[in-house]
């Protein structure tokens, strides 16, 4: 059976038999000793990592140490609010840092003040999804929505929509059509500035 340890653009934990291209984590153990999640995240450091970094291995989700959280790519991750690691991902992260909005040149960024910012634009009320409204044409690639009910990928002149084992179906991005954006907005503009994230290999079979 499948452990509930998968993220959607949405930012929910659900078990699949999917597998990701990366992981991450939500600032420590968010799962108890059998395994099960029991709380949406352990502090404001939400982050993504590759999945093999310096030879280290371990138990997924043993007890009292973090939870490791799979994504079914970066697009996806930036969507539901992780940023790169510092370390894992170095040069992903300090590219991120290059296109962080309002940076002014030579000034030092804390991590810490960034996922304040990003804690903000993901997480509201009693836990729920932060979201906002925008017209497609205005948003760049890499942006997920929601739009009838589906969960969908910005690309080109195209809308992809998401499954966990990755896009299925491509749909015509429509000029005036306002839609429910759920990447958070200091990351759609570190998008806008150039920063591309990777997505998964089924996206450009859909064009």
């Amino acid at each position: 059976m499948p452990l509930q340890n998968r993220v959607t653009p949405e930012g929910l934990l659900i078990a699949t038999e999917a597998r990701g291209t990366l992981m991450g984590n939500r600032g420590g153990a968010i799962h108890n000793d059998q395994r099960q999640i029991v709380r949406p995240f352990k502090s404001r450091q939400w982050i993504t990592c590759v999945l093999q970094f310096k030879d280290r291995r371990r138990v997924v989700m043993t007890p009292r140490l973090y939870t490791e959280l799979f994504f079914l790519d970066e697009a996806t991750a930036f969507a539901a609010g992780h940023r790169p690691c510092a370390e894992c991902r170095r040069a992903d992260f300090l590219r991120f840092l290059g296109v962080w909005p309002g940076r002014v040149a030579g000034e030092k960024l804390y991590v810490d003040a960034i996922d304040r910012v990003l804690h903000g634009e993901r997480v509201g009320d009693r836990g729920a999804k932060v979201t906002y409204r925008e017209a497609l044409e205005h948003l760049p690639d890499g942006t997920f929505v929601r739009r009838e009910g589906g969960l969908f990928l910005v690309k080109g002149a195209s809308l992809l929509e998401w499954s966990p084992a990755g896009y299925v179906r491509c749909f015509e991005r429509t000029a005036g059509e306002v839609v429910e954006v759920l990447t958070p907005r200091s990351m759609v503009a570190c998008f806008e500035a150039g920063y591309v994230p990777a997505v998964h290999p089924s996206a450009a079979l859909l064009g």
